[in-house]
């Protein structure tokens, strides 16, 4: 979707005058299911900035590329990638390769998570929801607040790899150091409560999650929907609650929520924070309720054809075949 919307741009520039926030229709992205201008990405939603004239100028050197390698599947993406390789709606779109799902096969570090997955092997199967935010995404005081007393709540087994709040930036992870214990943060006695009983572990900033994934204890996953952290979850058939913060986050939780039907979007209120009743709501409803469940299915569904796609006549393989004969021919030439 997201490197459909790329190559859509130059076109959306010129055919539309307003900031994409106004629009009062849905955009219609070739091969994409309709999505509204606020869930575009933020650095876009100014016409006059510097970021959205850059990233015009970024959108518009990709036609010049000879091919373009895509990490995602056609299972995953058809409509999409169909609408990348079939016709250029009069862009000159370059040859598609989509060759996913690649993702990490662990971390090389498993030992400094190893009390995350101890804690797991206690957990009944399909119990926890992990939830993390990448490793720049982070939330404002009062949306952690917000988000540990909705965990609280919700009653249902969870593991947090929290880090410090800011106020100022949702991907301030990446642009300062944090020093400070994000533990400091929590709402007072949260920790000493969900602990003794034994509802929850919180970890200070880091946990291995492709392994954390993997593990029979872990039934959802509370994420920002980087496409990393997205594709982890399918390669592993864990459904989500998605809880985009910047970049293209917004647009991949559209596609797996009304796309794909794998997640549930918690409610925002009017300042723009998930209160903890939401918070609760959503997590349970994800673990325990018919609806949660019909996600649970569909994401295994999305899981099986993640695997297939890589098999020896998968269509992954057989793109990245093409991809590998093709600089084979051009190193001849």
């Amino acid at each position: 979707m997201g490197l459909s919307f790329c190559l859509y741009f130059p076109k959306m520039d010129e055919t539309l005058t307003c900031d994409f926030g106004e629009l009062q229709e849905p955009v219609k992205i070739p091969g994409c299911i309709p999505i509204h201008g606020s869930d575009l990405p933020n650095r876009v939603q100014d016409r006059s900035s510097e970021a959205y004239k850059s990233f015009l100028r970024l959108s518009k050197r990709l036609h010049l590329a000879d091919g373009i390698v895509v990490n995602s599947f056609m299972d995953m993406e058809p409509d999409v990638i169909k609408a990348l390789q079939e016709e250029d709606g009069g862009t000159g779109n370059p040859p598609i390769y989509p060759v996913g799902p690649i993702i990490q096969n662990g971390s090389s570090s498993v030992v400094d998570g190893s009390e995350c997955l101890k804690w797991l092997d206690n957990q009944p199967p399909k119990s926890v929801v992990y939830v993390s935010f990448g490793s720049g995404g982070t939330l404002s005081f009062d949306q952690v607040n917000e988000l540990a007393l909705g965990l609280e709540l919700s009653g249902q087994r969870f593991l947090w790899a929290v880090r410090a709040p800011d106020n100022k930036s949702a991907n301030a992870g990446y642009l300062s150091v944090q020093n400070e214990d994000p533990l400091n943060f929590l709402p007072l006695g949260f920790l000493e409560r969900t602990k003794g009983k034994g509802q929850g572990l919180v970890v200070p900033n880091w946990a291995p999650q492709v392994e954390v994934l993997s593990h029979n204890s872990t039934g959802g996953f509370l994420t920002h929907c980087g496409w990393n952290s997205t594709l982890e979850s399918v390669v592993h058939g864990v459904p989500l609650i998605a809880w985009p913060l910047f970049a293209d986050q917004k647009m991949n939780a559209v596609m797996l929520c009304d796309g794909l039907k794998v997640a549930l979007r918690p409610k925002v209120n009017e300042k723009g924070i998930v209160e903890k009743e939401e918070v609760g709501k959503v997590v349970k409803d994800l673990l325990e309720s018919e609806e949660g469940e019909r996600i649970r299915n569909r994401m295994k569904d999305i899981k099986d054809a993640a695997t297939n796609v890589l098999s020896e006549n998968g269509s992954s393989t057989k793109a990245l075949s093409e991809l590998a004969l093709r600089w084979k021919n051009m190193k001849l030439a």
